[in-house]
């Protein structure tokens, strides 16, 4: 929240104001609320084998915590001998807080975790900050796959988190805060980290304590538990091959990515050390820099995610510091302030698939996302000091001016004249169209709806004399040149047209790329509406009916999963066909957009072609192409309707200066009242 709030510091607000403000938060908590009961309803529902499985192996009727030897005879306990120790003397209260009470212990501790992130923002904040922070904070930690991972496994990897936020802001005095982060460390070593952002930051008394209270710690779990204490620190060298495989994609450390990359043995833990030092080094002097500019939140977060970074192991339930790094501000414009902490929301609370294309140059990339965003954290990201003159005022947002409709009544969005950021635009879209293949796999039908419905459709064209699926199957089958044209055209256009569409808009005609974008955004979701209810067996697949499959060859209908791309695709995603409707959006778009008639010509050729081959192929039939026509003016209605009409043509993009070229204030306005 204050990374994008933009209001005056320690404002007051109106009745009014304040009111709203109050609705606002009660229902930012109901929604942390659903959320939590829908991470509870997630493990309990899941097998009794398959949730806690981390508690379980300490506290089961095999578990690590029960055995007479060492805890680590088996490598399944990961945790420093103090860890347990602690965990050894609470087994009975453990075992009888299995399930309900632990998954309900877990969320308080997630809960105290928002409220004291929320109390450590920079100062001063504006009373929608003080008020939203906390639900808002609550509910990212809630949907964050670190979190969902613990509750599910029953880890407590949350308890050295909260330990450290609490020893910095929620407790009095150095001693006792030193107390609390040398606790922390004594659970994960690598948080002794924190002793030198304490001592460099002038807080030695807290260092001390830190570093005294981790030693007592460590050499109490030496006193009672040697043969263990030896074979965590010295055998297994501070825990390192302990868990799983070091090599697992869990493991977000630079240890884990460089075993992931073929580097092995000596060569390895060589390039380990090197890296790790060098990580370590840098990340902790931009750490104190924050810490000494006010931002001690910011350090805080640099430093878990240097800790996450040089760790042997950072496993997905330890990898919480990097969502907190969240709270920092980067970019000069308004505009660009929502790219970073919605890059890390995104990182943080979904699948590195979805974050990620599923190409083999790319999968360095996939596989080590959380551990990228961790780097670049600690290293690369310019987070704005407070110093700064754009820290408090950044440079406004530029809209257009406001556009006059007939749907007077509609709550008409603002229309943004400046360029999107791109990386901001890059992510949304793939996370977009991520989900959308999500949900289009998930709304499969049943092989007997989807053909039921097919007969519906083709009773239908019957009588419209629409039936020529058959005849032009066949007759484009008979000619080699047309088919393999019809062939090469449905599998190579539908997504590089858009794409390239989008991508002229974007550099040339930003305005335009709005509103482009929105109206094949609610074409997208509009046609999954029409995936769910009505599944739709095409052309291709329906028995006796003679198509040939041009691209696919000879199915064999006698399976009951025919289709050769059944299990990677949903084949009953007929209706509407958005082959035929992103083509008609690319078309409709050129033929607006476009300066020149041969262009806006070319342009509808587009369409044409593709409901052509949809046909040719067997893919699809005439009214699928109809759907597809239906959502396509939906999306465009929905756009004009919410966002007022087209911009004029000659909107350019303002570049948020004024004419001396200074930053435009928020006072400020455009340079000339007719662009954007």
């Amino acid at each position: 929240m204050a990374n994008v709030d933009q209001g005056r510091p320690g404002g007051g607000v109106g009745a009014g104001a304040a009111a709203r403000l109050g609705v606002v938060r009660a229902v930012l908590w109901l929604m942390a609320g659903v959320v939590a009961v829908r991470q509870v309803a997630v493990v309990v529902r899941a097998p009794r084998s398959e949730r806690l499985t981390d508690l379980e192996t300490w506290v089961g009727a095999d578990g690590v915590l029960h055995v007479s030897g060492s805890l680590y005879d088996s490598t399944r306990f990961t945790g420093t001998p103090f860890g347990g120790l602690v965990l050894k003397t609470l087994t009975r209260a453990a075992e009888q807080a299995l399930g309900w009470g632990w998954t309900f212990g877990t969320l308080l501790l997630v809960v105290a975790l928002g409220l004291v992130t929320a109390r450590a923002l920079p100062q001063p904040v504006t009373r929608r900050t003080a008020l939203l922070a906390a639900p808002v904070a609550v509910t990212l930690l809630m949907l964050s796959l670190p979190v969902r991972n613990t509750l599910y496994l029953g880890q407590t990897s949350i308890i050295p988190v909260l330990l450290v936020l609490a020893g910095c802001f929620a407790v009095r005095g150095e001693r006792v805060s030193g107390v609390f982060i040398g606790v922390a460390a004594a659970f994960q070593p690598a948080l002794l980290l924190f002793v030198p952002l304490l001592w460099f930051t002038g807080r030695r008394r807290a260092a001390a304590s830190t570093g005294i209270t981790f030693a007592g710690a460590t050499v109490l779990a030496w006193a009672v538990m040697p043969h263990d204490s030896y074979a965590y620190w010295v055998h297994h060298l501070a825990g390192v091959g302990l868990g799983g495989r070091a090599d697992d994609l869990a493991n977000q450390s630079l240890h884990g990515a460089l075993l992931r990359l073929g580097l092995e043995g000596p060569a390895e833990i060589a390039v380990f050390f090197t890296l790790a030092t060098a990580v370590a080094v840098f990340g902790m002097r931009r750490a104190i820099h924050y810490a000494r500019d006010g931002q001690l939140l910011l350090a805080v977060a640099i430093t878990g995610c240097v800790v996450v970074a040089v760790s042997p192991t950072s496993w997905k339930h330890q990898l919480l510091w990097v969502l907190l790094a969240a709270v920092g501000r980067v970019g000069k414009k308004a505009s660009s302030r929502y790219v970073w902490p919605v890059a890390v929301v995104l990182v943080m609370t979904l699948p590195a698939k979805m974050m990620v294309p599923n190409v083999g140059v790319l999968y360095p990339v996939r596989d080590n996302v959380v551990l990228l965003a961790a780097l670049a954290s600690a290293l690369v990201v310019p987070f704005l000091s407070r110093t700064s003159p754009y820290y408090r005022h950044p440079v406004p947002t530029v809209y257009a001016p406001k556009t006059q409709t007939r749907f007077s009544w509609a709550p008409l969005l603002r229309r943004v004249a400046t360029r999107p950021n791109l990386l901001l635009e890059l992510l949304l879209i793939r996370v977009t169209y991520a989900a959308y293949q999500r949900t289009r796999l998930e709304a499969a039908g049943s092989r007997a709806v989807a053909e039921e419905h097919a007969r519906q459709i083709l009773t239908v064209e019957k009588a419209l004399f629409l039936d020529i699926e058959h005849a032009v199957n066949h007759a484009v089958v008979q000619v080699g040149w047309l088919r393999d044209f019809f062939d090469f055209y449905y599998t190579s256009f539908h997504f590089v047209v858009p794409l390239t569409v989008l991508g002229v808009l974007y550099w040339r005609r930003p305005a335009d790329y709005r509103w482009a974008r929105t109206a094949i955004g609610f074409t997208t979701v509009l046609a999954l509406v029409g995936f769910f209810f009505y599944p739709l067996a095409p052309p291709r697949l329906m028995p006796g009916l003679g198509i040939i499959d041009t691209i696919h060859g000879v199915q064999d209908f006698s399976k009951p999963d025919y289709g050769t791309l059944t299990q990677l695709a949903n084949q009953y995603a007929a209706m509407p066909s958005l082959h035929f409707g992103w083509s008609l959006w690319c078309g409709l778009t050129i033929a607006i957009v476009a300066p020149r008639w041969w262009m806006k010509a070319l342009g509808l050729l587009h369409p044409t072609f593709t409901l052509a081959a949809i046909v040719a192929t067997g893919n699809h039939w005439v009214l699928d192409a109809a759907g597809g026509a239906a959502v396509v003016g939906a999306g465009f209605a929905l756009t004009h309707l919410l966002t007022g009409p087209r911009a004029a043509p000659g909107t350019d993009e303002d570049d948020g200066k004024t004419d001396d070229g200074a930053p435009r204030t928020a006072t400020s306005g455009p340079r000339d009242p007719v662009r954007g």
